[in-house]
């Protein structure tokens, strides 16, 4: 099948008519979409014989990343089909991009796989559970976000050696969650919609009556470690403070100071000058009240950090600051290219690929970091790239799906369809959405069918990276654990 790329830039999720329609015109489109796209076509995965090679779309990506970190990448892909999964969302949006689409659009995240959700720390100071990846985020089609969500927790349910029928049932849980959510959001007004969260403290009310004793402990530790996660720690856990003042610690090839990485002959105040540049430039999208804030912080070091699974290789660099030499931020500092949705449903209409994702993500999360913003910058090597940054760490945690029990797993989808449907009801048209659904499961049994038809081609693609490696064709590194994050 040969796929076109659309000519024009992406607008907005939900373009605003001239005229307003009405919620009765609003839910006639989207039953007008379900005739037009039945619910059960879902269900269809047609990869036929030109499927591009997902291997050669991998190394495609790598081409523009730094080219010694690859083999961790492919390393940590190899560990299990979760992980491979994890790392190959460009294979994934292009096998998406030949199912059916309802031609309801949305502000996609792009890589709602299961591990992609998580806590977080609200400006607030509230531990939020939401998606926490927007690395990909572009206005797309919400079905494929969906079916992501889907097949993550199936093929994690593989993993978990779960048996057919419970892998199903917690698919299904997560789908009619997202459906049913999306139902409730229709009938309420935009701004209660744009208000709604997942607080943990609801989250795990709800959940612990469908979880046991030592289920309910984990999340409640899972929840108390987020809380352990901020700068301080951060300072514990990567720098050093003596006399001469706070130092990153090198821990090579995960974590290299910038100082470590400077070629023979180059000037570190140089350097030191150009970074503090950059920070200034980073300062200009912040809202003024919080460049005040950041104004009271000075850079003190950076290093490049590998993250995650997918990201490896693309560049990430965490700064660090401090106020009179006493109290510490850590910024990250990642580097945004071209979604991997662009090639299939049109370029981003942001010149800057950090603001995409900065923009994407404050569409899609009810509270995102205050230090989120967006800069630009000239590499060494003569070639600009656009970063976002955020904070580091901030109360971030997250739950191993795979170690779940089947209740947790699917108590845990469940949420995770809840917020996506949330997240999707901020910027696509969610009266639309609903009447698209319906009050019948065959949105979700059609998602479900999906859900294992892809987690068997997942299990292939893994064997053909792992063979790969095997025969020489792709290197890799297996020695280092992987980050959280996608």
């Amino acid at each position: 099948m040969t796929r076109t790329i659309p000519p024009r830039p992406q607008p907005g999720p939900l373009a605003v008519a001239a005229t307003p329609l009405t919620r009765e015109q609003r839910a006639a489109r989207g039953r007008a979409a379900r005739a037009d796209v039945p619910r059960s076509s879902h269900a269809e995965l047609a990869l036929g014989p030109d499927r591009p090679d997902p291997l050669t779309l991998l190394e495609g990506q790598g081409l523009s990343r730094v080219p010694e970190l690859l083999p961790i990448r492919y390393g940590r892909m190899a560990s299990s089909a979760f992980a491979y999964f994890r790392g190959a969302a460009l294979p994934m949006a292009s096998d998406l991009a030949s199912t059916p689409r309802s031609g309801l659009t949305v502000q996609a995240c792009g890589d709602a796989h299961l591990a992609n959700f998580g806590m977080f720390a609200s400006p607030e100071r509230h531990l939020v559970f939401d998606i926490n990846d927007f690395d990909e985020t572009l206005p797309g089609p919400w079905e494929w976000d969906v079916k992501r969500l889907a097949a993550s927790l199936e093929i994690a349910g593989r993993a978990a050696g779960y048996p057919v029928k419970v892998r199903r049932d917690i698919v299904l849980g997560a789908v009619g969650s997202y459906r049913k959510a999306m139902r409730g959001f229709a009938g309420m007004p935009s701004l209660d919609v744009w208000y709604s969260h997942g607080d943990v403290a609801q989250i795990e009310a709800v959940t612990a009556v469908r979880l046991r004793g030592v289920q309910r402990k984990a999340l409640a530790r899972s929840a108390a470690k987020a809380q352990t996660k901020d700068n301080l720690g951060a300072l514990g856990r990567f720098a050093t403070v003596g006399d001469g003042g706070a130092r990153l610690n090198a821990e090579p090839p995960l974590v290299v100071p910038v100082r470590d990485l400077l070629d023979e002959g180059v000037s570190v105040a140089a350097t030191e000058e150009q970074l503090r540049r950059i920070v200034r430039a980073y300062a200009d999208t912040l809202e003024p009240e919080r460049r005040v804030l950041l104004d009271r912080y000075q850079l003190v070091d950076m290093a490049r950090k590998v993250v995650g699974v997918g990201s490896v290789g693309t560049r990430s660099w965490m700064l660090l600051f401090m106020e009179d030499g006493l109290d510490p931020l850590f910024l990250q500092a990642k580097e945004a290219g071209a979604s991997v949705l662009e090639a299939f449903v049109g370029p981003s209409r942001f010149r800057n690929g950090g603001k995409r994702v900065v923009v994407g993500q404050r569409l899609m999360q009810a509270a995102s970091d205050i230090f989120l913003g967006w800069v630009r910058v000239e590499g060494p090597d003569g070639v600009t790239r656009d970063f976002y940054m955020r904070q580091l760490r901030d109360w971030k945690g997250s739950v191993d799906p795979v170690t779940m029990l089947p209740a947790g797993m699917q108590a845990y989808g469940e949420v995770c369809g809840w917020t996506l449907a949330r997240a999707h009801a901020r910027s696509g048209d969610r009266i639309a959405l609903a009447a698209y659904l319906g009050g019948t499961p065959a949105f979700d049994v059609a998602v479900r069918e999906f859900a294992d038809a892809y987690a068997d081609q997942n299990e292939r693609d893994h064997q053909a990276l792992v063979d790969a490696i095997a025969a020489g064709r792709i290197v890799a590194d297996a020695s280092a654990d992987a980050d959280s994050g996608g």
